[in-house]
């Protein structure tokens, strides 16, 4: 695992050790960007079931300022910060051992608000509709913003509202990468 592009491109990256992470594979991380980007104009991003946090650390490579990089694993956290420390930008990022509730909460008591969201839960404990519901009723949404869900490529999203359209889908295996754009209402 390694990091793809920009400023820290081809960095190798650590895993999580165990089972109870599914690290997104380079193939799809290197997708996933080219889909979104490849590279940001600076921006702040939302890595809620960060892992490894290799999905945040690419954003910042590509050109966000900042990423938050969220898990409820103490393994993930260790591996995470042992990550960030390769980048040696420490500063562009905010680690928090939280679940994504509690992460949502706080973020939107603090008014942060991001341009890009990565949401790769585990596979059997996905409840994303909940979860960008709940941003979007925290305000965490800048204009624009763009929503990465990771998924089975089973899974079928049921999301709705005037402000929120689907940009893309795309299976990659096992796989399935659907990006969403958050759009205000005139």
């Amino acid at each position: 695992m390694r990091i793809i592009s920009g400023e820290y491109g081809g960095r190798k990256l650590k895993a999580v050790s165990g089972e109870n992470t599914r690290p997104t594979t380079d193939k799809v991380k290197e997708s996933l960007f080219h889909m979104i980007g490849p590279y940001f104009d600076g921006g702040h991003a939302l890595d809620l079931y960060a892992g490894s946090g290799a999905l945040g650390i690419e954003a910042v490579s590509r050109g966000m300022d900042k990423a938050y990089l969220v898990d409820n694993n103490i393994l993930a956290i260790k591996t995470i910060e042992e990550n960030i420390s390769i980048t040696k930008e420490p500063e562009k990022f905010v680690v928090w051992k939280k679940n994504d509730h509690q992460a949502i909460e706080r973020l939107g008591q603090m008014n942060e608000s991001f341009d890009l969201i990565l949401l790769d839960p585990p596979y059997a404990k996905q409840k994303l509709e909940s979860i960008i519901k709940q941003l979007i009723d925290n305000q965490l949404l800048n204009n624009y913003a763009v929503i990465v869900c990771e998924t089975d490529k089973a899974v079928s999203l049921e999301l709705s509202g005037d402000s929120l359209r689907l940009i893309k889908d795309k299976v990659f295996g096992k796989t399935k990468v659907t990006l969403y754009e958050w759009v205000e209402s005139l």
